[in-house]
């Protein structure tokens, strides 16, 4: 089986968007697919975390603001017009006709996905708005409260909804530790060790302000990507104190494990922590 999947591996999305779909990739992979990526090289975007995690991507130019289009809410974030960026795919595709197209990007919609078409088997959709109309086979949001008739009159009749927290893209690490936790959070009494993770990028050094609200009496333990604009200034102020910083953590599951208290942002890190 040949999967691509055509992701904004842009900051403005965050990590989640990126960490998810390579959760979905990783398990495919582990089955028996071929997988590859299709991303836009936005200025620090984690293709290279794509890359890292074992995956070819194919890369797309950037193309100036004159040439985006202004249909969608979000089409400022594709770097390019739909009918672009379609056919920037179609060249990638052309040579052989794909099992499954996966698509997680706030920019693309029917238009983009009618015209790949001819290059795919099926279409899995993976969304958090429900803000547009898709043209997909299978449509998963994995966010709390999402209700079918959010996507009434936006999707094919034939088109299956796998929508709610029962469907979250989470690594096997976070079930696989969750009984031991579950007995942990019982049992503790006393807040020692913190848990500080507002994403990967943290545009806006939310990090830095939780710091500022936290004593000395705390073990604190803070997660940053590489991405992070702000992780040099968080290093430089963690020197000296009970603050250990980490980048690009691979080990999320277990650091949960450790903190009695986790802060954290509201995206994919809260149903790793749920």
């Amino acid at each position: 089986m040949k999967a691509i999947f055509r992701v904004d591996a842009s900051l403005k999305m965050g990590t989640g968007h990126v960490m998810r779909c390579l959760t979905l990739a990783q398990v495919l992979n582990e089955n028996g697919a071929d997988v590859e990526f299709i991303c836009r090289k936005h200025e620090g975007s984690l293709i290279d975390k794509i890359r890292s995690s074992g995956f070819v991507v194919h890369e797309l130019e950037v193309f100036e603001e004159t040439k985006v289009d202004n249909k969608l809410a979000h089409s400022h974030w594709l770097g390019a017009t739909q009918q672009q960026d379609a056919d920037d795919c179609i060249n990638i595709l052309k040579a052989e006709k794909l099992d499954w197209l996966i698509v997680d990007h706030y920019a693309l919609d029917e238009e983009w996905q009618k015209r790949l078409k001819p290059c795919y088997e099926k279409l899995m959709v993976i969304d958090d708005l429900a803000d547009k109309i898709f043209d997909c086979d299978v449509l998963l949001n994995q966010n709390l409260g999402t209700q079918i008739e959010d996507y009434k009159n936006k999707i094919p009749d034939n088109c299956e909804l796998l929508l709610g927290c029962n469907y979250a893209l989470l690594r096997s690490e976070f079930s696989d530790l969750r009984e031991r936790a579950l007995v942990r959070r019982k049992n503790t009494i006393e807040i020692n060790n913190i848990l500080i993770s507002m994403g990967g990028s943290d545009n806006e050094n939310i990090t830095y302000d939780i710091l500022q609200q936290l004593d000395d009496r705390f073990n604190i333990v803070v997660v940053l990507g590489s991405s992070s604009m702000h992780s040099d200034m968080i290093a430089g102020y963690a020197e000296g104190k009970k603050i250990k910083v980490i980048i690009d953590a691979d080990n999320m599951a277990e650091l949960m494990l450790e903190a009695d208290l986790a802060i954290g942002a509201g995206g994919s890190t809260s149903w790793e922590g749920c």
